[in-house]
């Protein structure tokens, strides 16, 4: 180093990272960001019972699930998650994980309820089933690491009730934009990228 400039021996400190994409993750981060929205709006609404809420953002679940298929959905789901714990400050607090625990019991029973006939079973039972799953999902981890008391079955009916009706009509608000896409996509002839 000796008669060499100071600014000869400097290095560029500057690195940069590229992260390859494709048009798979531009979906995904696209319906998170959807989801992420609706979940802000949710949050703005006043609540009659803590934990008895709209679901806004399984509204972009079920189109996801129905136009890309479960492994996006998922990503969807997950992400918006991760992104609205850490949007809101509660990320590895109760209510993440209440969150967490409802959305991956929703999706394990999504990932069956697509396999079921579709002449019987469409986005409102689907959008039903995942409701219940849901609600499901936070009162096992209430009931096992919360408040550890049978006291809780009582608020069931309530939970119950609110299911079937945010379920019923966010699925059928899914079901109107599936329909209202799938006449877009007919009369442009754009091909639908979904998955079988």
């Amino acid at each position: 180093m000796r008669g060499q400039s100071p600014r000869a021996s400097i290095r560029n400190p500057q690195s940069t990272i590229l992260l390859e994409t494709n048009a798979e993750d531009h979906h995904i981060a696209k319906m998170t960001a959807v989801a992420l929205g609706l979940t802000v709006l949710e949050n703005a609404i006043p609540s009659p019972l803590p934990g008895v809420k709209p679901g806004l953002a399984n509204i972009i679940t079920l189109i996801v699930l129905a136009r890309f298929g479960w492994r996006t959905a998922a990503w969807v789901s997950l992400l918006r998650v991760v992104a609205g714990s850490l949007l809101f400050g509660n990320f590895l607090a109760p209510g993440f994980f209440l969150s967490l625990a409802g959305a991956l019991l929703s999706l394990f029973v999504l990932a069956f309820a697509r396999h079921l006939p579709v002449r019987w079973f469409g986005a409102v039972t689907h959008s039903v089933l995942a409701a219940f799953a849901h609600i499901a999902g936070q009162m096992i981890v209430v009931y096992l690491w919360l408040i550890p008391h049978s006291g809780i079955a009582y608020l069931i009916p309530i939970f119950a009730t609110a299911a079937l009706v945010f379920g019923t009509v966010n699925g059928i608000i899914a079901m109107q934009f599936m329909a209202d896409s799938s006449i877009h996509h007919r009369d442009t002839e754009t091909p639908r990228n979904a998955n079988p």
